[in-house]
């Protein structure tokens, strides 16, 4: 299986080192050789249609900062969209940055991509909070998948266990502890009473929040994958303006304070049932969804099974990586059996 790899980042990279760690593993295991035939990066990109070496790609990228400056295979002057265009692969994996305002560069490349009849493979929130119901028909009117496991819970498979395992029950409503940055703040605040300002500038320095942490604390991060879950789980046709969101910039310590003292936390969740939002709420400490740190949960609710929950870690270079190389094996399995 010949893949395009766009973004060299923390899950492009993490991707790049799973390819070389798991090579053996895949073919014995699943019967799949992923051969990446090319890299792309913010500077250019590198291209072989025999395959590019994963581990050369990587001491590429920390010697000279970009792939293309190799000097076999570097191409400085391609980007993403003529990579995709121009070379043969079945598989495009997107694992650029998140952009909520326009979905770029990503969008651009999903729906080249698409159009090319080419699967794809994603780990970028922005364009599919933005599209989703578009990019979905577009996937299917050109009889390829797209498959963005990678974009809720990292590693943990939040979208795999509501498609799988309760598979045969009727869904209801979901909501969720989505966004670990904010939790660890909301933590911090309840468990050391520290005040917001300080819990953040804690969350910066142990690398669960960025420089600029708006897409955390504002809850777009939040609303982005409660609109994935919506689309993918409830069939519903929302994107990120259907979302009424609140994220936690402006919470007061004092009001943390008061929701422990009654037994209970305060967290950022994000609920798709009658209405699609994300706002803070109280939740008693023994409650499923009130999980400490970085961690993640999301309850389903379902017509006969009832309430279900699914907790783990919601991100990581190596986490969202193993998203991407598993629905990867998804697409493997699904082509083989169209075949047969």
């Amino acid at each position: 299986m010949r893949v395009i790899l766009i973004g060299s980042g923390v899950v492009g990279g993490s991707f790049t080192k799973l390819l070389s760690l798991r090579t053996h593993d895949l073919v014995r295991e699943f019967g799949i050789r992923p051969r990446l035939v090319a890299l792309v990066d913010k500077y250019g990109a590198a291209v072989n249609p025999e395959g590019l070496d994963p581990e050369r790609m990587l001491a590429m990228l920390k010697k000279k900062g970009s792939v293309c400056y190799d000097p076999k295979f570097g191409k400085p002057d391609l980007n993403g969209i003529d990579v995709i265009e121009e070379n043969d692969a079945e598989v495009v994996v997107e694992a650029t940055p998140t952009n909520v305002v326009n979905g770029e560069p990503g969008m651009s490349h999903i729906k080249v991509a698409l159009k090319e009849r080419k699967h794809v493979v994603t780990s970028n929130k922005g364009p599919l909070a933005l599209a989703l119901p578009a990019l979905m028909e577009l996937a299917q009117y050109n009889g390829v998948y797209l498959r963005f496991s990678g974009t809720v819970g990292g590693g943990t498979p939040i979208l795999d266990f509501a498609k799988r395992s309760l598979l045969g029950d009727q869904i209801i409503s979901v909501q969720g502890i989505l966004n670990g940055t904010t939790n660890y703040i909301l933590t911090r605040m309840a468990d050391a009473g520290i005040p917001f300002d300080e819990a953040l500038e804690e969350a910066q320095k142990a690398g669960y929040a960025e420089a600029d942490p708006s897409m955390d604390i504002d809850g777009y991060d939040a609303a982005a994958k409660i609109v994935i879950i919506a689309n993918w789980i409830l069939k519903r046709r929302v994107t990120l303006k259907d979302v009424d969101r609140r994220g936690i910039r402006e919470i007061p310590l004092e009001e943390v304070k008061a929701a422990v003292s009654n037994g209970k936390r305060i967290k950022l969740v994000a609920s798709a049932d009658g209405q699609m939002q994300v706002a803070l709420m109280s939740i008693p400490v023994d409650h499923p969804l009130c999980v400490s740190g970085v961690l993640n949960a999301v309850t389903f609710t379902s017509k006969y099974a009832g309430e279900e929950t699914i907790v783990g870690r919601g991100a990581g270079g190596m986490e969202t990586a193993s998203a991407l190389l598993r629905d990867l094996i998804e697409i493997k399995n699904q082509l083989s059996r169209a075949s047969t």
